[in-house]
């Protein structure tokens, strides 16, 4: 895959899944911005590892006007990667309400922006491509977690709407949905489990894992940098408005 010539903004790109894509992106010959929290010495080492043409964009995604700004610097784009994600976990009636608009804006409310702000370059340029990071919680649900679970249904449906709304142009849009990868809001799982269970983390892990994936393994970022690699081949040119389950089994039970 040849990205040379091509613009990538990749939210979440400093860490886990979102850096494993950016690396991807870059490695093809993308210029590659990434958006996402980090140390300065830490979003540092993550540019370094995508390669000569990376850079960094601040933006408070729950902000709708800093998003804009955001891309306003960026200028025209080619691929955008909605990747960004936060947790929290608790039942409904318990659920903080400045918890459940954080994961909205951040999960959801982002990727809606975002793409608002991508297409009209898109659209004028006649291609693009915009991949947004759902998760098998797209797809089924889990208890605690209303808000994540709103927000990734409705970035499924957000995928099928930006498609249908480009479908004769060569405009594409769809969704990656993982099942358990280990990063840092997965092990803050765990590491949760092993205090409140009395386990080892290895113990904690297994017990995460036999819960909802049959693999018992985790799906990795570089196994999402490959769907995205796979979404940005000319042989996914026609597919549009769909998702692609990297889950071990999860849904198919």
């Amino acid at each position: 895959m040849d990205l040379t010539g091509k613009t990538a903004v990749v939210t979440g790109g400093t860490s886990g899944i979102g850096l494993g894509i950016a690396q991807g992106l870059g490695a093809a010959g993308a210029k590659v911005v990434v958006n996402g929290f980090g140390t300065a010495e830490q979003i540092a080492d993550a540019l370094a590892s995508i390669g000569p043409d990376a850079s960094h964009a601040d933006a408070d995604l729950r902000d709708a006007d800093a998003i804009a700004a955001m891309f306003k610097d960026i200028g025209a784009v080619d691929i955008l990667v909605n990747n960004a994600g936060i947790q929290h976990v608790d039942r409904v009636e318990d659920f903080p309400p400045e918890k459940w608009e954080a994961v909205i804006a951040v999960n959801l409310s982002a990727a809606f922006y975002t793409s608002a702000a991508v297409l009209p370059a898109m659209q004028k340029s006649g291609w693009g491509r915009i991949i947004n990071i759902a998760s098998a919680h797209g797809l089924v649900a889990s208890k605690e977690k209303a808000a994540y679970v709103a927000a990734k249904h409705g970035i499924i449906g957000l995928t099928k709407v930006t498609a249908l709304e480009n479908a004769e142009a060569d405009i594409t849009c769809n969704a990656i949905c993982p099942g358990w990868v280990l990063t840092p809001l997965v092990q803050a799982q765990i590491d949760a489990r092993a205090a409140t269970n009395g386990q080892t983390n290895d113990a904690a892990t297994r017990d995460l894992l036999s819960e909802k994936q049959p693999s018992l393994r985790f799906t990795t970022p570089q196994d999402i940098a490959g769907a995205v690699a796979f979404l940005l081949s000319p042989a996914a040119g026609n597919m549009t408005g769909t998702t692609l389950t990297l889950d071990g089994g999860w849904t198919a039970q």
